[in-house]
């Protein structure tokens, strides 16, 4: 799918979307537990879906109602299961452990870029405590047998916190007390944070300490078990940072259904803009933008969108920590941009880092979505500031992510239309 959108600011008010890192962790805690839990305010996406589907092979049933999903727990796991984890790293690395903590033989499929995401770490430390992960590098489907046992894990921080988020789901149900370890600094700990406030929700405990380098342990007491609970999942913030950054750039949009209070690392966008000179978070920006520098180890998923701040910086914009978004639906550096150099844009990549000169307007051009949902949509908010057409392939991209994101869009004042290819 293809759309042409003829350049207009955006007015209005829109709800942001339920987090889907909150959705994610609240599903499949839900799900662990045995009782029925009701889980609200989520938006659908094919990552939900996808794990939806996954705790329903391992034996759940989650049945859903609109945004509402009434979740039946695990009372006897699957012995063998087909998990589809389509596009969605979540799922897939947060399954894995989840699964052989179950003892379930699986075999996982994926799609698009993610059989090149890494497991690593996973084949490692989980060889040593009861489970055989059968993987050609790259290669999807793959098998996992035996069941996890409790233990010292070991594990890198700067690959994705997605391995510890997958471990602090497994290890409780597991007979023996466990312990992860982190041999370098967590990036992305602020996802680490939010699943163990979603483990806490459902009765799980988790204790966090740190050791002589700052890293943080986490000590997990075995033989735990999941509650039910009903629970609301609050709005996402690096959703809301598209609509935050059109205000910024000359849009004036009000953002609802979000938790001023809340962990989310991704709430970070409101201290970037505000550093660049933009107080008001609702309005429009009467005064020219500061430049930024900002290392984004913990929150790569803004990277997208803001590309498209720097832009308007009034000077030379630099993002750094980012090698982790070469391995994403797209390789994210090069995909954004390329993407703002084909309408007028000046942002050059290096190995983990942009920087991103200043310029007065985007110009009418072709955009390759590369099938990515963060890098079509930072190009939709880039249309405010263009003079001319743009025309962006894979606009269907935002499904993943944010389906209702075209029709959000329009009921701001979008002006986009679709075209054939």
């Amino acid at each position: 799918m293809k759309v042409k959108i003829t350049p207009t600011k955006l007015i209005g008010r829109v709800k942001a979307p339920s987090s889907k890192s909150f959705s994610h962790r609240m599903l499949i805690a839900a799900a662990l537990a045995g009782g029925v839990s009701e889980v609200s305010n989520i938006s659908v996406s094919k990552d939900i879906d996808a794990t939806v589907g996954a705790m329903n092979a391992l034996g759940a049933n989650i049945l859903s109602d609109g945004s509402t999903y009434t979740v039946m727990g695990i009372k006897k796991p699957a012995e063998k299961a087909v998990i589809d984890c389509c596009e969605s790293g979540s799922t897939l690395r947060f399954i894995i452990p989840v699964a052989a903590a179950l003892g379930c033989e699986c075999e996982f499929h994926g799609r698009g870029k993610l059989p090149e995401r890494p497991i690593t770490p996973y084949i490692r430390e989980m060889s040593k405590y009861g489970v055989t992960i059968t993987r050609e590098e790259g290669v999807m489907p793959f098998t996992m047998s035996g069941k996890l046992k409790g233990g010292e894990y070991l594990l890198e921080g700067d690959i994705s916190s997605q391995f510890i988020t997958g471990l602090l789901f497994a290890l409780p149900l597991c007979e023996e007390d466990s312990v992860i370890r982190l041999t370098s600094r967590l990036e992305s700990k602020p996802y680490a944070d939010m699943t163990v406030s979603a483990l806490n929700c459902f009765g799980i405990e988790i204790d966090e300490t740190t050791d002589e380098n700052g890293y943080p342990i986490y000590n997990i007491r075995g033989g735990q078990k999941y509650k039910s609970e009903d629970c609301t999942v609050e709005g996402d913030y690096s959703q809301a940072a598209f609509y935050y950054v059109a205000n910024a750039l000359g849009s004036e949009i009000v953002i609802d259904n979000l938790n001023k209070d809340s962990v989310q690392g991704d709430k970070k966008i409101l201290e970037i803009i505000k550093e660049m000179g933009y107080n008001n978070i609702n309005t429009l920006c009467e005064t020219a933008l500061k430049p930024f520098e900002a290392d984004v180890s913990d929150i790569p998923d803004l990277v997208p969108i803001m590309t498209v701040l720097g832009c308007f910086g009034s000077g030379i914009s630099r993002i750094t920590g980012a090698k982790r978004l070469k391995i994403k639906e797209s390789d994210r550096l090069a995909a954004i941009a390329n993407a703002l150099n084909a309408v007028g844009g000046k942002v050059t990549v290096f190995d983990d880092s942009l920087e991103i000169e200043t310029i007065e307007r985007f110009h009418a051009g072709t955009i390759e979505g590369c099938n990515d949902h963060r890098i079509v949509m930072a190009a939709a908010i880039a249309s405010t500031m263009s003079d001319g057409e743009f025309i962006i392939t894979d606009a269907e991209a935002v499904t993943k992510s944010y389906p209702d994101f075209w029709k959000d869009f329009a009921a701001l004042g979008g002006i986009y239309e679709e075209i054939a290819d």
